[in-house]
């Protein structure tokens, strides 16, 4: 029987509650990836050309650091990523905790939050920072309830 792990990186508390009903539906592992400096409000700002996450997108070797990173990668078959679509694909974030585990032979499936944009180019602008990693466009899941989430859960 697979392994699965479900991790993710949540700004505003969206893609948490999300995470954490996949976790509970798939009988899944739950890791949070944390930023080792957290993201104020006005870091979110996305109408500002200055705000921290404007910075850090515009520039897409930018690598915020996190903290926690104690998660044994090699246990698991399937992580299930998930994240907020920040500029059309994930925030920097995700690149830095890709590029800090091997996921060589182990299959990603993505599922996002978003205010009104799709997937955009996440996949292909994640899968360097994985390299030998199958990366899948999984599902958007905004306000998904837990039948929705249970469905696409099984359908993995």
């Amino acid at each position: 029987m697979s392994k699965k792990l479900v991790a993710f990186f949540s700004a505003g508390g969206n893609t948490k509650k999300i995470a954490e009903m996949i976790a509970e539906e798939g009988n899944c592992d739950l890791h949070e990836i944390t930023p080792k400096v957290a993201y104020t409000k006005a870091d979110l700002n996305w109408m500002d050309k200055k705000s921290r996450s404007s910075v850090e997108m515009n520039d897409k070797k930018f690598r915020p650091e996190i903290t926690g990173e104690d998660i044994d990668i090699s246990a698991y078959d399937e992580i299930i990523l998930g994240f907020p679509i920040w500029w059309y694909v994930a925030p920097t974030i995700v690149n830095t905790f890709l590029e800090a585990h091997d996921f060589a032979g182990k299959k990603i499936v993505l599922f996002a939050t978003s205010g009104g944009s799709g997937f955009g180019n996440t996949v292909r602008e994640l899968e360097p920072s994985a390299p030998g990693a199958e990366i899948v466009e999984g599902k958007l899941l905004n306000r998904a309830g837990r039948s929705e989430i249970s469905a696409w859960v099984k359908s993995l």
